[in-house]
């Protein structure tokens, strides 16, 4: 029985095995993911030099889809600072979520990632946690880079969760 007509006509007389059947049909049925992790674990230290390096970034104008000087949206400065630091990550703020380990806010240090919902978007935004209660972001289209207190009452409504790279 012919397993394929048309475009291929040398495939028209090839019979497979059922064993064959399923190694092949299986390559198919699930290529592995794209790992979103870093592939290192960031150090205290690594953490720090990425803190710097956001910090530089304040005043930076907000720009959709920016993680270079130019402009940064809120991933784009999460994966420029660790970039500059030597860590690699995602580029998008669901990605970056995916990539790092969940913690509790007691256990918070320089670095890690703070996620809020905006316009009712789970997990929609990201800040790099600073240290004493505030930390650094991208907020929106004709911001700029700046620093705010973790404990505003805008963002304790919309924080979601933090996270450790």
């Amino acid at each position: 029985m012919p397993i394929y007509h048309g475009a291929f006509p040398y495939w028209t007389s090839l019979r497979l095995s059922p064993v064959l059947l399923i190694a092949v049909l299986a390559g198919c049925a699930g290529s592995p993911e794209v790992a979103e992790a870093p592939a290192t674990r960031a150090s205290n230290e690594t953490a720090r030099k990425a803190v710097a390096f956001a910090r530089e970034a304040i005043g930076t104008p907000y720009r959709y889809g920016g993680d270079t000087p130019a402009g940064f949206d809120c991933s784009g400065l999460v994966r420029y600072s660790y970039g500059r630091a030597g860590i690699g990550m995602p580029r998008a703020t669901p990605a970056q979520r995916r990539a790092t380990t969940l913690i509790s806010v007691r256990s918070l240090r320089p670095g890690d990632l703070l996620f809020f919902d905006q316009e009712g978007k789970k997990a929609s935004h990201v800040g790099m946690y600073l240290g004493d209660g505030r930390f650094v972001h991208a907020p929106s289209t004709g911001g700029r880079v700046r620093t705010d207190s973790f404990s505003a009452d805008y963002w304790k409504k919309h924080f979601v969760e933090a996270r450790r790279i």
